[in-house]
């Protein structure tokens, strides 16, 4: 059976939070994401059980797109949770729906749900499992560096984090919140936020210099 990149993932202790507003920003993360990357998938990011989705993406690269890009809109929708991501590459026996990643069957399917179960207790938010086994490892190893610095990230200072996001130079993002010039380089500082994007960069050049798909 032919193999794909499965994604799923599910919001860290939702059972403890308040469900109506948790669940509304998750629906409009996963909208806006679809609307964004919609080239990225074989089959949309779907809601399955309210606080947990899945999809198919077209290539690790894609997969891994969708991932960095759920967690700065996650910032810049200004959302008071975390997701923890299963990223596998699997068989799936049935035919690929377009329009919903639900009701399709394969060991590649029931291998990331399990991951993704086995791995709730566990405090890492990104599992990434591929077709290479060594690069598997690198993207671990980095994905823990960056889970470091945006967890690091208070909800509180999410307004401020979407303007570095937005904007590297700090004097803008000054004038942009309104502070002075030495505040706001300070914050970019304190928030790593060249740390962040020097770990983005890592990351690209993990996936350029991967071995071609299997």
């Amino acid at each position: 059976m032919k193999k794909y990149h499965i994604l799923m993932a599910d919001i860290i202790g939702s059972r403890k939070r308040n469900s109506q507003t948790v669940i509304k920003g998750f629906l409009e993360l996963v909208n806006k994401i679809n609307n964004e990357y919609r080239h990225s998938f074989l089959s949309p990011l779907t809601v399955t059980l309210g606080d947990e989705f899945q999809a198919i993406v077209r290539s690790l690269p894609d997969g891994i797109d969708v991932i960095l890009a759920m967690e700065e809109a996650i910032v810049k929708l200004n959302l008071n949770f975390k997701l923890k991501y299963i990223l596998n590459f699997g068989s799936i026996d049935t035919k690929i729906n377009p329009r919903i990643a639900y009701g399709m069957l394969g060991e590649g399917l029931t291998t990331s749900r399990k991951l993704l179960e086995k791995s709730k207790p566990k405090k890492i938010r990104f599992l990434i499992q591929t077709y290479d086994t060594p690069l598997s490892e690198k993207l671990g190893l980095v994905f823990i560096l960056y889970q470091a610095i945006v967890d690091a990230w208070a909800f509180k200072d999410y307004r401020i984090v979407k303007e570095f996001l937005d904007c590297d130079d700090y004097k803008k993002v000054a004038g942009q919140i309104k502070k002075n010039i030495s505040q706001s380089w300070k914050w970019k500082k304190s928030l790593q936020i060249t740390e962040y994007q020097t770990v983005k960069k890592l990351i690209v050049l993990l996936l350029e210099g991967a071995p071609c798909q299997k």
